[in-house]
C-alpha cells in the first residue's frame, strides 16, 4: 500500500463516519481490528466495533471537521488531526446527564493499515475538556 493508498482509506473512514455509515466505517477495517478507545478499554474484532459504532450513534451526533491525515511512505501507519462539533444526546453510563448538550473538541486518531484494511485504531481526546463542556 502507498501512502496515498492509506491517506484514501483513512479519509474513507472518516467520510463514513460523518454520514453516520457504520457500515462503511465496518467497510474500511479488518476482521482482527484492534480498536483503542480514548480513556478506555481495547475492543478486539470487526463484531465488538460494529457494537460500539451502534452505541455511539444511538448516544452522539458528531461530525468531524478540519481533518488533517498523514501517512508513512509504505502506508502501513497513518494519523489524522481534527475538531469533533457534537451533540450529546443520550446519557452514557458513568459521564454527565445527557441534555442535547453541543461541544466542540480537537482530538485525533491513529492508525496502523494491514492487507488494505485498517488493522488498529486509537483515538485521543481531552475527556476532561468534554466532561467540563457538557456539564456546563
Amino acid at each position: 500500500m502507498t501512502r496515498s493508498d492509506a491517506i484514501a482509506l483513512i479519509t474513507r473512514y472518516y467520510a463514513a463516519f460523518n454520514a453516520g455509515d457504520a457500515a462503511g466505517m465496518l467497510d474500511c477495517v479488518a476482521e482482527d481490528l484492534e480498536h483503542r478507545v480514548n480513556e478506555g478499554g481495547i475492543r478486539k474484532g470487526r463484531a465488538k466495533f460494529a457494537e460500539f459504532c451502534s452505541h455511539m450513534g444511538v448516544s452522539y451526533r458528531e461530525e468531524l471537521k478540519d481533518m488533517v491525515i498523514f501517512a508513512n511512505d509504505d502506508g502501513t501507519r497513518g494519523a489524522a488531526e481534527f475538531v469533533v462539533h457534537g451533540e450529546y444526546l443520550q446519557t452514557d453510563p458513568g459521564l454527565p446527564e445527557a441534555r442535547g448538550q453541543r461541544y466542540i473538541l480537537p482530538a485525533g486518531g491513529f492508525f496502523e493499515i494491514r492487507d488494505g484494511k485498517i488493522a488498529r485504531v486509537t483515538t485521543f481526546y481531552n475527556l476532561n475538556d468534554w466532561i467540563a463542556q457538557v456539564s456546563a
